[in-house]
């Protein structure tokens, strides 16, 4: 077994994970005035501002694809969403529970695969069951108050396809172009690496 597939944390994980977990939690506060900026754009189809919720879940899947050891997506969605909190975010410490949800969703992709599989199928898979954890927190405690039909199911579905692409595909995006610039040298995702 090589230092990689050793599923305990090493240091330099927990401090990657760190990283990666407080610079998506500054994107995240800044993310919700980008949400309460564009709602007016939305109007016509509230529901579908969620084509934007995407990047709230991305530590999830990049904080998975680049630690690649168990608990490494709920880490840094979690800690993401407690950094959110802390910098104030207009949503408050509801971000916290909602942050964890989140972060199992991703988790359930890659413990489904053993943590061995980091393609872009897996991370289609943790986006996509990310965005379905965060689309059923929304569907009882943001959205209770909304018809079914008309917003809480086409807003579901809509964050689960925003999870897929922005948090799937883009959080597998931005670790392969990490990985390539040699910045994950001494992580699981530098096996990934494309010499240039």
């Amino acid at each position: 077994m090589n230092k990689f597939d050793n599923p305990r944390w090493r240091t330099i994980d927990i401090v990657v994970a760190s990283v990666i977990a407080v610079a998506f939690g500054v994107i995240f506060w800044a993310w919700g005035l980008v949400w309460s900026a564009t709602s007016g754009a939305f109007a016509f189809f509230p529901p579908a501002q969620t084509l934007i919720y995407g990047v709230w879940l991305m530590p999830a899947v990049v904080g998975g694809l680049v630690i690649r050891k168990p608990g490494a997506a709920l880490y840094c969605e979690t800690v993401a969403a407690v950094l959110s909190a802390l910098l104030g975010s207009q949503w408050a410490g509801t971000v916290i529970p909602q942050g964890i949800v989140q972060g199992l969703g991703a988790e359930l992709a890659f413990a489904a695969f053993r943590y061995r599989s980091f393609r872009l199928p897996t991370a289609l898979l943790a986006g996509a069951l990310t965005g379905v954890s965060a689309a059923l927190f929304d569907f009882f405690v943001w959205n209770a108050k909304y018809d079914l039909t008309s917003y809480r199911i086409p807003y579901a579905l809509l964050t689960v396809v925003s999870a897929a692409v922005v948090a799937g595909v883009g959080g597998h995006a931005l670790t392969t172009a990490l990985a390539r610039t040699g910045a994950l040298a001494h992580l699981p995702a530098a096996r990934d690496r494309t010499l240039i």
